[in-house]
């Protein structure tokens, strides 16, 4: 893994500030196991904008902010190293992941075209869903002694959301399309 830039410790910073912002939106919308979010995009568009390694850096250093306390996560207790025990905490480490994923289909692929980018989108919404749901399934039946079956868990961490998700990934990959055909130097950044 090479250095870092200044400039891409600005764009890792952005993201990870972008996505509080995201995670503070719908804070106050709570009462579900898990919460509409729009975490997914921010992951999705990390990955499309920044490329693989920055992508997930950035989507790392915003868990990494949460664990260490500060109160940027969108359901209670908000931060702290404990929050690894909330249902939720493997979503959160499948936008790590998703980033990644997003970012590694594009990579080298200087005008990705429409096929591309939604393969890329597809696959990360597939990798968060692939990380977050096992983990769901982990901590309420094995931690919180709730017994949920695989269809109890469908119903509480996918079927409610997954057309959203992709609506996000539809809005996303337009956003990556749009800037990558408008700014040059987008297209070096994202074959990293």
């Amino acid at each position: 893994m090479g250095k870092l830039t200044p400039k891409d410790l600005v764009l890792v910073a952005l993201f990870a500030a972008l996505a509080v912002v995201a995670a503070l939106l719908f804070r106050f919308f709570g009462g579900m196991i898990v919460p509409f979010s729009l975490m997914p995009f921010v992951a999705l568009l990390a990955g499309g904008l920044l490329g693989a390694r920055l992508g997930a850096l950035s989507m790392g250093v915003y868990v990494l902010m949460g664990l260490m306390g500060i109160p940027v996560f969108e359901k209670p207790p908000f931060g702290g190293p404990a929050y690894v025990l909330s249902p939720t905490f493997g979503f959160l480490l499948g936008f790590i992941a998703a980033a990644f994923v997003v970012g590694l289909v594009l990579k080298g692929k200087r005008d990705a075209g429409p096929v591309r980018l939604s393969l890329a989108m597809l696959s990360g919404i597939v990798v968060i869903y692939a990380v977050g749901l096992p983990y769901l399934y982990g901590i309420l039946n094995f931690y919180m002694g709730k017994s949920i079956d695989i269809s109890g868990l469908l119903m509480i961490g996918f079927v409610p959301f997954i057309g959203f998700d992709f609506l996000k990934a539809l809005v996303a990959g337009t956003l990556v399309r749009m800037v990558g055909m408008r700014l040059p130097e987008f297209k070096e950044q994202q074959a990293r």
